[in-house]
């Protein structure tokens, strides 16, 4: 203290205005820094919200699980090959074992255009993890298209041995032919057998190639009654497929089928004849949709006087001269089978039919090397 007048000390007004005003700024400085605070990590939760990945935190088995109902239910290969280009991690969990052997035919329906070392290998993986269609598809590609019997041959033999009907069927229609071999290498009971596996298990065409076995006593003791019940039972399940499917085919089916019933009386029961009823053409499997277009892009043969099935879903290649069975009228067209006969004749072949004194071939020199026991009787409605 200096003077005892308090010249020195301050008024009280200002003492208490500067005190003001430093709590002022105090509380200023408090809430700005408390506005500031508050505003900050709302900002990075919603930065760190938009970048997080949630399907990263899950862990690969279930990631798994979700890639193995998208491969059973893909319409194309497009569908799984997005999967494949997302992510490494992605691509690794898509490429399992357990994905692979879950996909579905149409995942790995390439076209043939589109055909490349990937696309076999891709297929390759398929039928390592044990997918039967992928076995089946690439053992038909092999053994028609790239000309390589053996290992075609292995990949269906060991979709056959899980029960797949196409592959049973198929190898059945080998063995009738002989395929890939000489004349002498057909096995007529051993395609029967075949045959018959497949019928067991449902699958329409094994049912009428069996059903006309019978008939004909090829390959087995004939039994025309017994043939008879597996043709009623192709054309059955034949229209039970159709039916099953949606409005549209079963609309057309309906108008069909009172078309036919009207002349039920004077031309028989749809069902009891060898080519069923009038229902839609069956969606061809990848396999064989593959192999029609392969060979339409060479000229639409395999070889040089090498035919094609002329069932146009088909798309088997003769192996040899001569291999395929052909219409005991016409003799204009082929098969490898009579259940591509049967088809045939319904949606195309019926119309078009007409006899000719003589077979020639390609060169206009007479046909005499063709296999006997091959020729196929034209088809009469019941």
């Amino acid at each position: 203290m200096r003077t005892r007048r308090g010249s020195c000390y301050l008024e009280p007004e200002t003492v208490t205005n500067m005190c003001s005003f430093g709590k002022r700024k105090k509380d200023m400085h408090i809430s700005k820094e408390t506005i500031y605070c508050g505003k900050k990590p709302k900002k990075c939760l919603e930065k760190a919200s938009s970048e997080y990945d949630f399907f990263e935190a899950l862990p690969d088995d279930i990631v798994i699980s979700i890639f193995c109902r998208l491969s059973s239910t893909a319409t194309s290969p497009s569908d799984f090959v997005t999967v494949l280009s997302t992510s490494k991690r992605f691509k690794r969990l898509a490429l399992h074992s357990l994905v692979l052997s879950k996909a579905s035919p149409r995942s790995f329906s390439i076209r043939a255009k589109n055909w490349c070392v990937s696309a076999e290998r891709f297929l390759k993986q398929c039928a390592e993890a044990g997918n039967v269609e992928a076995c089946y598809t690439l053992g038909m590609i092999r053994f028609y298209c790239l000309q390589n019997r053996g290992s075609g041959a292995s990949l269906m033999a060991k979709a056959a041995m899980k029960s797949h009907a196409r592959a049973l069927y198929s190898l059945a229609v080998i063995q009738f032919n002989g395929s890939g071999g000489t004349k002498s290498d057909k096995d007529l009971r051993a395609g029967v057998a075949l045959c018959a596996r497949a019928a067991f298990l449902g699958h329409i065409d094994a049912l009428r190639e069996l059903g006309h076995c019978l008939q004909d006593g090829y390959g087995v003791k004939q039994n025309i009654s017994e043939g008879r019940r597996f043709l009623i039972q192709a054309n059955a399940r034949e229209l039970a497929g159709v039916l099953s499917t949606d409005a549209a085919a079963r609309q057309l089916v309906n108008a069909n089928l009172q078309s036919q019933l009207r002349y039920v009386a004077a031309s028989g029961c749809p069902l009891l004849s060898d080519f069923g009823c009038n229902v839609p053409a069956p969606e061809p499997h990848p396999s064989s949709r593959f192999m029609t277009e392969w060979f339409a892009a060479r000229g639409g043969s395999n070889g040089s006087g090498l035919r094609l099935c002329s069932h146009a879903s088909c798309g088997r290649p003769e192996t040899r001269k001569h291999e395929f069975r052909r219409c005991s009228v016409c003799g204009a067209v082929n098969y490898c089978s009579r259940a591509c006969q049967a088809l045939d004749w319904k949606f195309r072949h019926k119309a078009e039919c007409a006899p000719v004194e003589r077979w020639l071939d390609e060169d206009g020199d007479d046909d005499g090397e063709d296999d006997g026991d091959r020729e196929v009787m034209v088809m009469e409605d019941s």
